[in-house]
C-alpha cells in the first residue's frame, strides 16, 4: 500500500524576509489552537505537554473533534494547526480557498490501525481482508462470529468504531471497502478512541478498530487481530508499519495555518514539534519517520513560512 501524501509547495523565496522567533527565544507568549484527530492526539498533546515545559507562557489547546471536526474549523481560520489522520479532501480545500486560508502539510508519524477484540476471544486471532469487510460493509448480515467461520462459537458480534467525523473511519472504509464512508452504521461510535477501548474490553463479543498508539497503551486489556491481504496474516508491529507491509498502515499528518505560522509562538512550536515529533511519536506507540525526513520537512516549513510573509508584506 502507498501513502498518500500531498504536501503543499509554495513560490520562490525572499531570503531578505525575517523569519519568526524561534525555539531559542524563551520569553515568548501567546496562544497555539490545535484541533482534530483523536489518533494524532498523542503526539500534539505530547508536544504541546513538553513544549509548554520550555515556553511556560505560551498557551497551547489541543482539542479531540476527530479529522472532519478539525478541518471545518481550520479552513475557516479558527484554528492554527490542524491534527489529521486522512488528507485533506477536494471539499475542504476549496473552503480554504474561499477563506483565503494558505496550508502547509507535515507528516509526523507512521500508524497502523489496529483491528482488536475481547481478551476472552481466543479463536479470532487473524480475519482475511474479505471478512473484515463481511463485518462492517453498508448492509452486513454478520451478527454472529459463526457466520464468518463455522468453527467459531455462535457468540453474538458488537461492534465499535470511529465516528464519522474520524479520519480513521474515512481511511478504514476506503481500504476496507473501497470507498471512504462506506459503513454498516448499528455499531457503537466515538471520536474519542478511549471510549473505544473501554467498549472493546468490557465486551465479550466485541471487535473494533483505531490507532495503534491506543493498542500499544491497553494491550493488557485488548487482543490484537492480524489481517492478511493475501500475503498471509500480518500483525501491526513498528516494523510492519513502518515498511506498510501491514495492510492499515499510513501516515499521521497536520495542517498548518500559514499566516498563523507567522506568529513567533506558533512558529516555535511547530518548529518544537518537528523536531521532536519522531522521539514523542516512539512515546506514544507511533511509529517515527527518519530522521532526515524531519530535517527536510523543517526546511521545507520554514521556506513556506518565508514565502507566505513576503506575499503578505
Amino acid at each position: 500500500m502507498k501513502f498518500r501524501h500531498a504536501a503543499l509547495f509554495l513560490g520562490t523565496l525572499s531570503l531578505a524576509i525575517s523569519l519568526p522567533a524561534t525555539a531559542a527565544d524563551k520569553k515568548l507568549k501567546g496562544l497555539v489552537k490545535l484541533d482534530g484527530s483523536s489518533t494524532v492526539f498523542p503526539v500534539a498533546e505530547a508536544a504541546a505537554e513538553e513544549f509548554g515545559k520550555e515556553f511556560p507562557r505560551v498557551r497551547v489547546t489541543v482539542g479531540l473533534s476527530g479529522s472532519g471536526g478539525g478541518f471545518e474549523k481550520f479552513v475557516k481560520g479558527e484554528i492554527d494547526i490542524s491534527n489529521a489522520s486522512r488528507p485533506i479532501k477536494a471539499k475542504e480545500i476549496e473552503k480554504a480557498k474561499e477563506n483565503n486560508i494558505e496550508y502547509f502539510e507535515l507528516a509526523v508519524a507512521y500508524d497502523g490501525i489496529s483491528v482488536v477484540s475481547n481478551p476472552k476471544n481466543t479463536f479470532a486471532t487473524e480475519l482475511t481482508m474479505e471478512q473484515l469487510k463481511k463485518i462492517w460493509e453498508p448492509g452486513s448480515k454478520i451478527k454472529n462470529w459463526s457466520q464468518l467461520n463455522p468453527k467459531w462459537p455462535a457468540h453474538e458480534i458488537k461492534l465499535y468504531g470511529p465516528g464519522p467525523d474520524s479520519g480513521t473511519f474515512d481511511f478504514f472504509t476506503e481500504e476496507v471497502m473501497g470507498k471512504a464512508r462506506a459503513s454498516r452504521s448499528d455499531y457503537v461510535a466515538s471520536e474519542d478512541d478511549n471510549v473505544l477501548v473501554t467498549g472493546v474490553s468490557a465486551d465479550e463479543g466485541a471487535i473494533g478498530y483505531f490507532g495503534y498508539a491506543y493498542y500499544i497503551a491497553n494491550k493488557d486489556k485488548l487482543n490484537l487481530i492480524k489481517l492478511d491481504a493475501g500475503k498471509g496474516p500480518i500483525l501491526p508491529t513498528h516494523e510492519t508499519i513502518e515498511k506498510a507491509t501491514y495492510p492499515l498502515s499510513r501516515p499521521l499528518l497536520i495542517y498548518v495555518n500559514l499566516k498563523a505560522a507567522q506568529k513567533p509562538e506558533v512558529y516555535a512550536f511547530i518548529e518544537f514539534l518537528i523536531n521532536n515529533a519522531g522521539k514523542l511519536a516512539e512515546e506514544v506507540g507511533y511509529i517515527s519517520l527518519p530522521e532526515e525526513t524531519y530535517k527536510t520537512n523543517l526546511a521545507r516549513f520554514k521556506e513556506a513560512v518565508k514565502s507566505a510573509s513576503a506575499k503578505s508584506h
